[in-house]
């Protein structure tokens, strides 16, 4: 889920330094060529602010409303320092995921280089790509049911519920950031939660993901420069953590995912510090986000907020007193995976993906000149009407209807599909669990998820809880 995390937090003034740069010829391609309709907007800057002016995450926004209607589901723009392919049709989007390294590759402006690092699952290509993500598919396949791993989840939930209970209100997008980073600093890195360096990654990421939001000049003391810094001290945490871990004589027995890889030591130790770095935060601001996403839903949709709970109880009358959940519960939550589902389609917790053409490119009719920025969107296929009927609606019954999952594209697609959906969706459905059978939530303020064109709560969405359980 990383990658699709950093794609979503690309801010307009990213691609400030890059316009220096740019030819403004570039955009002047030949008029013969059978390109899409557009409007290249602006010299240099191009249509990029509005394209990423913030708007409601349910929602296409006012950019996209307005350029499908003039110019089709795939226009062409001029956008972060490029002549640009736009696209909201599901075929060519899945054509142009599925042809990674073979007709388009991915391409990041350059500042964002300076916080993920030049190994980042993000920005790596071809060999290194797969050799790196296969290593993170095989951890996340064997550990997301273990015992160790489910027990660890439930339990911190129950206890996050616990601390509510003296509470009249919360602020759940804060707490829930916490919450999934605890589970990744543990399930990672075997550090637990109330350890001082917990704190100190903790604080570490705070400042990290702030960086992600700024303009990116390197000035000492501004977002950009502290979140280079950040990233820089979380590196030399995982370096101390590793040394620690050669050290041992256990032979790597305790299992999280830097035993696995020193166990087999197929990585060099910088590959192995991006890679965590890279997992942690795909876990830790991914899965809090969709969460967040689905109590806000949750809080306009009070029959499904019922239907979960129906679902929930039947499996707690299953269970005896005191006994944790295990795999076979969470295969059961099948109206939980459906509302999940529903929350990525409807809240797009990425709006877009960034990739570049590598040679010139013919698919229905489109032509694709090589070089060109492709931006394949999401929001655009989630929220199409000729796909989804009532697409703005938060329906999970919906996905009663298999054909619904290929509809969707939330974990991406091709070969840089997201490794790691059923650890989120199995972290995020035993939190719910607890979550429906202890409290009754009330959405305290009119916040709403915006799209920077990250997912964003301006008030952090708070809520009102009144516990109904007995924790």
């Amino acid at each position: 889920m990383a990658e699709l995390l950093i794609f979503s937090l690309v801010l307009p003034l990213l691609f400030g330094l890059a316009f220096l740069f740019q030819s403004f010829l570039s955009k002047q391609e030949p008029t013969t060529l059978p390109l899409p309709q557009g409007n290249m907007g602006w010299p240099l800057c191009g249509e990029t602010l509005a394209f990423l002016k913030p708007h409601r995450s349910n929602s296409i926004g006012p950019f996209l409303q307005d350029h499908c209607l003039r110019y089709g589901r795939v226009f062409k723009s001029h956008l972060f320092g490029s002549p640009a392919i736009v696209s909201c049709d599901y075929d060519l989007n899945m054509f142009i995921l599925q042809n990674e390294d073979k007709l388009f590759q991915v391409s990041y402006p350059k500042a964002i280089h300076g916080i993920l690092g030049n190994l980042s699952l993000i920005i790596v290509s071809g060999e290194l790509h797969k050799r790196l993500r296969n290593i993170a598919v095989s951890f996340i396949t064997t550990s997301k049911s273990t015992p160790s791993f489910l027990h660890f989840v439930e339990k911190l939930s129950i206890s996050m519920m616990v601390s509510w209970k003296h509470h009249k209100e919360i602020t759940f997008f804060k707490d829930i950031k916490r919450f999934t980073l605890k589970v990744m600093v543990k399930h990672l890195l075997s550090i637990e939660p109330e350890e001082p360096l917990a704190l100190k990654i903790l604080q570490d990421f705070e400042t990290y993901m702030r960086g992600f939001v700024s303009l990116p000049i390197y000035i000492p003391g501004t977002a950009y420069a502290n979140a280079v810094k950040a990233r820089a001290s979380l590196s030399s945490t995982v370096r101390e953590i590793i040394k620690g871990k050669e050290k041992q004589d256990d032979g790597f027995t305790r299992g999280d995912f830097l035993d696995v890889i020193l166990s087999k030591r197929s990585l060099k130790d910088e590959e192995i510090v991006s890679i965590v770095l890279d997992i942690m935060l795909g876990g830790y601001e991914t899965t809090a986000t969709l969460l967040a996403l689905i109590v806000y839903f949750l809080g306009h949709a009070p029959n499904v907020f019922e239907k979960l709970k129906e679902e929930h109880e039947a499996i707690r009358k299953r269970k005896e007193d005191g006994e944790l959940l295990n795999w076979e519960d969470y295969e059961q939550m099948e109206f939980t995976n459906k509302v999940i589902y529903e929350a990525m389609r409807c809240g797009n917790v990425v709006k877009f993906v960034h990739r570049r053409a590598l040679q010139d490119v013919q698919y229905k009719g489109y032509f694709i000149p090589a070089g060109w920025k492709v931006l394949p969107v999401f929001t655009g296929i989630h929220l199409d009407p000729s796909l989804h009927d009532n697409p703005t609606e938060f329906n999970p019954w919906r996905w009663n209807d298999k054909a619904m999952y290929k509809k969707v594209m939330p974990f991406g697609g091709g070969p840089r599909l997201c490794p790691g959906p059923e650890l989120a969706k199995v972290e995020i459905s035993f939190f719910i669990h607890h979550l429906v059978l202890n409290y009754r939530l009330k959405l305290k303020a009119d916040d709403f998820p915006l799209a920077y064109p990250y997912v964003e709560f301006l008030r952090g969405l708070p809520l009102e809880v009144e516990l109904i359980g007995v924790l």
